[in-house]
């Protein structure tokens, strides 16, 4: 009797100690598949820590300007931010044909302090009744597409102050320029920008946000066959010039601000070649647009 208890003993345990491993196997298996389904496929990155949708889905194509700031990655574009001056060295985003195609949404003028930037933005009273305007880096109409991309563009660290007769003047015509830029090109990268290597005009509000003397655009375009770019520097004032005399080579305008545009532009020969020269007759300028600056929107309150 005593015999037969061991055996069937011995005989549980062999039957207990394959279950356990079958167990065990099938537990590999299935961890196995969670952490592939986690990785190419989504859910978290580690347990309990949800993954998060990736930041600034218009510029990850490309490669975001060198930043002496705090990199800000909103959804629709990135910035640099400047606390010294209380606003951004650069922002970067693409501009597509197809979402200037779209039908627009309202334009809410809700101007709001940035909750990324973690040394606090400028806030809009620091603009009141200081004679300049709050400037857009990014223009609202470039993401009126979409009603959180145009709410993005009202973050206080994508405004700069500008004149008013420049903000509504040459500004304006170089804005509504570039939309016409991307819709012939299909997609343009673009960075813009103050000029805050140059001394300031001085400071306005209580966070004393810096007054740039100057802006700049530049704008990328590496659609096939024609690979092209060109830069823009102009003064932060009214202008009566044609805005062509304002252009510049990414070259000049990366010794001037000292911001290595396009660090990891594949090949690096494409990237010298592009920034160090422009080709006017690449980029179709507006007769109409220009007088109807310099004879109205110049004198605009």
């Amino acid at each position: 009797m005593a015999k037969f208890k061991m055996n069937h003993t011995r005989e549980s345990a062999g039957k207990s100690t394959g279950t356990m491993v079958k167990v065990g196997l099938f537990g590999a298996i299935i961890t196995a598949l969670f952490v592939f389904f986690n990785k190419f496929v989504g859910g978290s990155d580690q347990a309990g820590t949800p993954r998060e949708e990736p930041a600034d889905t218009y510029t990850n194509e490309y490669y975001l300007p060198t930043a002496s700031g705090q990199v800000v990655k909103h959804r629709f574009y990135s910035l640099s931010y400047l606390e010294d001056h209380e606003q951004a060295e650069w922002v970067a985003y693409t501009l597509t044909r197809d979402n200037l195609k779209k039908e627009w949404v309202e334009r809410q003028d809700n101007f709001l302090p940035d909750p990324k930037v973690r040394t606090e933005s400028a806030t809009p009273n620091d603009y009141r009744n200081s004679g300049y305007d709050r400037g857009h880096l990014v223009p609202a109409a470039d993401m009126a597409f979409d009603e959180d991309a145009m709410m993005e563009t009202f973050f206080m660290s994508n405004i700069s102050p500008q004149a008013k007769n420049f903000n509504k003047g040459i500004w304006r015509e170089l804005e509504e320029l570039t939309r016409s830029w991307a819709e012939k090109n299909v997609k343009l990268f673009i960075v813009s920008g103050p000029v805050l290597t140059q001394p300031v005009k001085g400071k306005i509000g209580a966070n004393e946000v810096s007054i740039p003397a100057a802006y700049y655009k530049v704008l990328l375009d590496l659609n096939e066959p024609e690979k092209k770019a060109i830069a823009f520097v102009i003064p932060n004032e009214v202008s009566y010039d044609p805005l062509y005399k304002y252009a510049k080579s990414v070259d000049e305008v990366e010794k001037l601000t000292g911001i290595d545009f396009f660090p990891e532009l594949m090949p690096k020969e494409t990237e010298l070649e592009l920034e160090a020269r422009y080709n006017l007759d690449l980029w179709e300028f507006n007769k109409k647009k220009f007088e109807t600056r310099t004879q109205k929107w110049n004198q605009q309150e």
